[in-house]
C-alpha cells in the first residue's frame, strides 16, 4: 500500500507540474486545482465516515444478534460434511476443522472481525499437523485460497456504504456478489488442486510439536457448542441445493426481491434472536458500539486514499489513464474508472475501500450506475489476498507458501470476471 499511495501522489504531482509549466497562463492553475482537491478530499473523507457511522452501527448490531443466537454454529454444522471431503488430510474431529468451518461461516455473513481470529486459530491447528514446519501444507493452501475468495452472503459493509452514498437500492449487489464469489471460490479450489503438482512439499521437518504449539495465543477462542458435530448429510445437501437456487432466483427476480431484503433482514434477525432467547436490544447495542468504532477507525485510511485519488483525478492523470486504456477494457465490460479498484483490491482492503467510496460518491458516477454497481460488487466479492496470506502465514511462521499466492490471484481474476459478467447482465 505504501507503493500505491506514493505512486498516486507522485503521478498526480508530476502531471500537474507538466500542465503548470506548459500552460502557465491558463485561467485555472493546475497546482491550485491540486491543492483544492487535497483539502476537499480530506474533508469529504471525514464527512463520508461520519455519514457511515449510523448505517454501520445498524448492520453490526443486527449481526451481533445473529452471532449471539448461534447462527455461526448452525452454519458450521451445515457445511461440515463438505469440509471433511475438501480436507481429507485433516481428521474430522480435529480442532482445525472446527476453526476453519467457523472462519468460513463468519466470512459468509460478512463478520470479518470474527473471521480473522478463527482463521488464525485454524492455521495454528493446521500447523500442528504439518510435518514440514515453515512450509505450507496442501490443507493450509486450500484453506487460505477459499478464505481469500470465500462466498459472501451478506456484504454488510458495502451495503452500508452504498446506503450512505444515497443509493436507491443499496442491497442490489447481493445477486452479483453471490455469483462473483461463487465463481472465485470454485476457481480457487480447482487452482489449488491443479497447481500443487508444480509445488512439492519437500522433506519432513525434524521439528517436534511442543506444548507451546498446542496452546497458541488464540486457544481461548471458543469454537461454539456443537460446532464439531455436523448435521446428517442429507440436511447439508438440501441446504447446499437451496443455496444454489438463490443464484438464479436473485438474477431473475433481483429487481423484485431487493426492496424486501433490508426490512426482511432486520425482521428476520430480530425474530431469530427472540427464538434463540437472545436479549436482542442489549445485543444490538453491543454490536452497534462496535460498528461505531469501526466507522471511526477507517477515517485515517479514507483520508489517505481519498486525498491521493483526488489528487490523481484533479491533476489530469486519471483522465489520461482512462483515455489510454479505457477504449480496450470497456469492450470487456470493465470501465477504466473501475480498473484501479480491480487492481488494488488484492493488495489493500482499506485502499480499495477508499477507491470504491471515491467512485460511488462521485456525482458523475454514483452508486447506482453500472460502474457503481461493479466496484461495489468487486469490493464485496473479493478479499485482500496479500493481507490474508501475510497475517495467516505469519501467525505460524510459514515462509514457503508454495502455490497459495498463485491460487489466490487466480481466484481474484475469476472473481473480477464473474463480477463483470453478473453486473453487465443485470445493470449493463
Amino acid at each position: 500500500m505504501n507503493a500505491v499511495f506514493l505512486l498516486l501522489v507522485v503521478s498526480a504531482f508530476l502531471t500537474a507540474a507538466w500542465h503548470q509549466v506548459n500552460a502557465p497562463t491558463a485561467e485555472a492553475s493546475a497546482m491550485d486545482a491540486l491543492s483544492s482537491a487535497m483539502i476537499e478530499s480530506a474533508g469529504g473523507a471525514v464527512e463520508l465516515a461520519l455519514g457511515l457511522v449510523g448505517v454501520m452501527a445498524l448492520f453490526l448490531g443486527l449481526m451481533k444478534i445473529a452471532e449471539a443466537g448461534g447462527l455461526l454454529t448452525i452454519l458450521a454444522r451445515l457445511i461440515r460434511p463438505l469440509m471433511v471431503r475438501l480436507f481429507p488430510d485433516v481428521p474430522a474431529e480435529h480442532p482445525a476443522m472446527g476453526a476453519m468451518i467457523l472462519n468460513m461461516s463468519a466470512n459468509m455473513l460478512g463478520l470479518g472481525n470474527a473471521a480473522t481470529p478463527f482463521g488464525i486459530k485454524a492455521m495454528q491447528e493446521l500447523n500442528r499437523l504439518n510435518p514440514c514446519k515453515g512450509t505450507a501444507t496442501d490443507s493450509m493452501v486450500l484453506f487460505l485460497a477459499i478464505n481469500t475468495s470465500s462466498i459472501t452472503l451478506l456484504p454488510t459493509g458495502v451495503i452500508a456504504l452504498r446506503a450512505s452514498a444515497g443509493s436507491t437500492d443499496p442491497a442490489g449487489i447481493l445477486p452479483t456478489t453471490l455469483f462473483a464469489t461463487l465463481c472465485s471460490t470454485l476457481v480457487a479450489i480447482i487452482a489449488v488442486k491443479g497447481y500443487r503438482r508444480f509445488f512439492p512439499v519437500g522433506e519432513p521437518s525434524d521439528e517436534s510439536v511442543t506444548e507451546q504449539d498446542a496452546t497458541q495465543a488464540d486457544s481461548e477462542i471458543s469454537l461454539g457448542e456443537g460446532a464439531g458435530v455436523g448435521y446428517p448429510t442429507w440436511v447439508s445437501v438440501a441446504a447446499l441445493l437451496a443455496f444454489l437456487l438463490l443464484i438464479p432466483l436473485t438474477v431473475l427476480y433481483g429487481a423484485v426481491i431487493s426492496p424486501w431484503i433490508l426490512p426482511g433482514l432486520m425482521l428476520g434477525f430480530l425474530l431469530f434472536g427472540v427464538a434463540r432467547g437472545v436479549p436482542i436490544y442489549e445485543s444490538f447495542v453491543e454490536g452497534a458500539k462496535e460498528g461505531f468504532q469501526v466507522a471511526l477507525r477507517i477515517i485515517p485510511y479514507l483520508v489517505a486514499i481519498l486525498v491521493a485519488v483526488g489528487m490523481f483525478r484533479a491533476s489530469g492523470a486519471m483522465e489520461w489513464l482512462v483515455g489510454l486504456i479505457g477504449q480496450f477494457t470497456v469492450l470487456l465490460g470493465l470501465p477504466a474508472e473501475a480498473l484501479p479498484m480491480a487492481l488494488l483490491r488484492p493488495l489493500s482492503g482499506s485502499g480499495a475501500y477508499g477507491v470504491m467510496a471515491s467512485i460511488i460518491n462521485d456525482p458523475a458516477i454514483g452508486p447506482d450506475s453500472y460502474t457503481g454497481y461493479l466496484v461495489s460488487t468487486l469490493q464485496g466479492s473479493t478479499e485482500t489476498t496479500f493481507y490474508v496470506l501475510a497475517v495467516y502465514f505469519g501467525a505460524v511462521q510459514v515462509r514457503r507458501i508454495r502455490h497459495a499466492l498463485a491460487a489466490g490471484l487466480t481466484a481474484d481474476i475469476a472473481g473480477v470476471i464473474g463480477a463483470v459478467a453478473a453486473v453487465y447482465y443485470l445493470f449493463g
